[in-house]
C-alpha cells in the first residue's frame, strides 16, 4: 500500500493535518501492545494503516474466507455513482447507522457497499450492530473498498479458540449486555447505582454499551480504542465502556455541583437515560482526551479474558433456557417491581428494587417470588428448608426487634447442605453477598472480588479443579468443603475454584444443618440464625470482611426468603 493510497476516503478538512504522514514510516513489529496503548500509530496515518493490515492479516480465519478478489468480482473494482440508499444496510446491524468519522461523503456509500457484500458472503450473521462502525473505521485505513471488505471479513471469520472479536448473533449480543451489567455492578457501583436510580429498565440502557464505544465516540477516541482492540481483543470494549460509565457519573456529579438539579427525576423512561449517555459520549472530546479515556479503562482491575468469557457463557445459557435466542420484543421486567402486586413486610418495593440491582444480570428477566415468611409459615427451620429447596438462587431478608434490616443473596440451592451429611458443611459460590438496609444500604461482596490480591494464579490442572476449596471453621471442629460443580457452570464470580486462595476461609459462603443456618465463615459469621428462627448473631467474617450487619446479637422479628421467578414463563 503506497503512501498516496493511505487515507483516500478521509476528508482531511474535517480531520485536520495532524495525523497525515510527513515522512515514510516503517512499522516496528516488536511489542505492538505497547505501541497501541501508547498511541504511537495515531501520530502517523500511514503507520496506522500498516499496523492494522499486519494485525488483521495475522487473525486466524476459516479456511474459506472471502478476500479482496471476491469483492472485486461481485461489486466491481471501483465505486459506482449510486447513492447509499441503493445499498441498504443489512437487517443484522439492527438499524445502527454508519458513523461519519471524518470520511468523505461518498465514502459512506462505500461502507454501505462493503456491508452489502458482507451480508451476501456471511449468511450466518444474524445480529451484529457494531459492524457499521467497524467498517467505517477500517475504511479510513484502506486503499480501496475491496481491502476494507477483506479486513472486515477476516474479523468476522476469526476461528481462534477462545478469541472473540465481534458478536454475530442476538444471543451473543444480548448476553454481552448482561455481562456488561454484571461488570458495571461489580466495578462501577456508583455509576451503576445512578443508572438504576434513574432508568426503569437498566438492561435497556446497557444494551447500548457497544454503541458507546463503536459508533458514539468521536473519531480520535474510537481510533485509539481500535488500536488496542485489534491487539488485545474483545475485553478492551468492556474496559472502555466501563470507563465511559465512570466518566458519565462524574459528569452528572459535576453538573449537580454547578447548580443544576442534583439528580434526574427518578424512574425516567429508559430511552431518556440512553439518550443522555449517548449525548455525553458523543461530546466527550470536550472534557476527556482519548489518552485519558484509555488510562481510565486500563486502571480498572478486571478478571482475565477467560473469566469474562465464562461469565458470558453463563448469561448465554440463562437466555437459552428462557428461549431467547433471536431478537424479539422483551417484556419490560428488568428491575421493574409492580408496587401494586409486590408485598413484603420487611422492605418496600423501592428498597427491593435497589437490592435487585445488585444481583447478577442473568436474573434480569426474573421477578421476586416470596418463598417463606415466618409470619405465615411459622418459626421452623425445617419448614424454611422445605419451602426454599429447589430454588437457586434465593434471598434472605431479616428484620430485628429493634427495627434493623439486613439480609443475604444466596447463590445456591439449600438442598446442597445435604451433601455434608450431619456435618455443618459450607457450599455456595462467590456470587453470594450480604447487605444491610438500615440505617443505610450497603453491600458486602466476596472478599476476593474486592481484593483480588487474595487470589493468585487460576488453577489449571484437573486435580486442582476437582480439589477441596473449603477449610476449617473458626473452632476447627469440622471440615467444610465446597461441593463439586461442573466447570461449564462457572463464571468469574461463581466459584472459588478459579483461584488459589491464600486463606481457605474465604470460600465459606453458606451452610446449614438441623439446628442453624450460616452465611459467611472463617473468623466469625456474617449471619447466624438458630433453629427456631428467632435468635441470631452477626459479626465480621473472613468471607465478606463485613462489619456487623445489625446488633451483634439480635432477636428476629420477621424473616422472609425470596426466590427468582422467571418472568418469561407462561402464567
Amino acid at each position: 500500500m503506497s503512501e498516496e493510497d493511505c487515507g483516500v476516503f478521509v476528508d482531511w478538512a474535517q480531520l485536520g493535518e495532524t495525523t497525515k504522514p510527513s515522512t515514510p514510516a516503517k512499522l516496528d513489529l516488536k511489542d505492538l501492545k505497547t505501541q497501541a496503548r501508547q498511541g504511537q500509530w495515531s501520530r502517523d496515518h500511514a503507520l496506522r494503516c500498516q499496523a492494522y493490515r499486519h494485525l488483521i492479516q495475522a487473525i486466524p480465519c476459516r479456511t474459506v474466507t472471502p478476500d479482496a478478489e471476491v469483492y472485486r468480482d461481485l461489486m466491481g473494482a471501483t465505486a459506482t455513482k449510486k447513492p447509499a440508499s441503493a445499498y441498504p444496510l443489512p437487517e443484522f446491524v439492527d438499524n445502527s447507522p454508519v458513523p461519519r468519522y471524518a470520511l468523505k461523503a461518498e465514502a459512506v456509500v462505500s461502507v454501505h457497499r462493503v456491508l452489502s457484500c458482507v451480508a451476501g458472503q456471511f449468511p450466518d450473521i444474524s445480529h451484529c450492530p457494531a459492524l457499521p462502525a467497524i467498517a467505517a473505521l477500517l475504511l479510513h485505513f484502506s486503499s480501496n473498498e475491496a481491502q476494507c471488505f477483506e479486513h472486515v471479513s477476516r474479523m468476522l471469520a476469526c476461528n481462534e479458540p477462545g478469541r472473540r472479536l465481534l458478536d454475530q448473533t442476538y444471543l451473543a449480543y444480548q448476553s454481552s449486555c448482561m455481562t456488561f451489567g454484571d461488570l458495571a455492578n461489580k466495578y462501577c457501583p456508583a455509576a451503576h447505582k445512578l443508572v438504576v436510580g434513574t432508568a426503569h429498565d437498566v438492561l435497556e440502557v446497557y444494551s447500548d454499551w457497544q454503541r458507546w464505544v463503536l459508533g458514539d465516540l468521536p473519531y480520535a477516541h474510537a481510533a485509539r480504542v481500535l488500536d488496542v482492540f485489534l491487539v488485545e481483543g474483545y475485553k478492551v470494549l468492556y474496559r472502555v465502556a466501563l470507563a465511559l460509565l465512570k466518566f458519565y457519573r462524574k459528569h452528572k456529579a459535576a453538573a449537580a455541583a454547578g447548580g443544576q438539579p442534583p439528580q434526574q427525576p427518578p424512574q425516567q423512561d429508559s430511552v431518556v437515560v440512553r439518550d443522555d449517555i449517548q449525548a455525553f459520549v458523543q461530546n466527550i472530546g470536550a472534557s476527556v482526551t482519548a489518552e485519558k479515556l484509555l488510562e481510565k479503562a486500563f486502571s480498572i482491575r478486571l478478571f482475565s479474558r477467560k473469566e469474562i468469557t465464562l461469565l458470558q457463557l453463563a448469561n448465554e445459557r440463562s437466555l437459552q433456557q428462557k428461549g431467547i435466542t433471536v431478537k424479539q420484543k422483551r417484556r419490560n421486567v428488568q428491575l421493574a417491581l409492580n408496587p401494586d402486586t409486590f408485598s413484603s413486610e420487611i422492605v418496600s418495593a423501592k428498597e427491593m428494587r435497589d437490592i435487585w440491582s445488585w444481583i447478577p444480570e442473568r436474573f434480569a428477566l426474573c421477578q421476586p417470588q416470596l418463598l417463606f415468611t415466618t409470619a405465615t409459615h411459622g418459626c421452623s427451620l425445617n419448614r424454611f428448608y422445605s419451602h426454599c429447596e429447589g430454588y437457586e438462587p434465593s434471598m434472605l431478608l431479616i428484620r430485628t426487634t429493634e427495627g434493623e434490616v439486613c439480609g443475604a443473596f444466596l447463590s445456591t440451592d439449600w438442598e446442597e447442605r445435604k451433601r455434608g451429611g450431619n456435618k455443618l458443611s459450607f457450599f455456595g459460590t462467590g456470587e453470594c453477598f450480604v447487605f444491610r438496609m438500615k440505617p443505610e444500604m450497603e453491600r458486602y461482596e466476596w472478599v476476593v472480588i474486592r481484593h483480588p490480591e487474595l487470589a493468585s494464579a487460576v488453577k489449571t490442572s484437573s486435580q486442582e479443579e476437582e480439589g477441596e476449596v473449603g477449610g476449617q471453621n473458626s473452632g476447627g471442629s469440622s471440615s467444610l468443603q465446597q461441593p463439586d460443580r461442573p466447570l461449564g457452570e462457572l463464571s468469574p464470580f461463581l466459584s472459588a475454584r478459579h483461584f488459589n486462595l491464600n486463606s481457605r476461609n474465604t470460600s465459606m459462603f453458606m451452610a446449614g444443618n438441623f439446628d442453624s443456618i450460616i452465611v459467611g465463615g472463617g473468623e466469625g459469621n456474617a449471619l447466624y440464625i438458630d433453629s427456631e428462627l428467632n435468635h441470631g448473631r452477626t459479626g465480621r467474617c473472613t468471607t465478606f470482611d463485613n462489619p456487623p450487619l445489625c446488633a451483634e446479637s439480635f432477636q428476629v422479628a420477621l424473616l422472609e426468603a425470596w426466590g427468582f421467578q422467571d418472568a418469561m414463563a407462561p402464567e
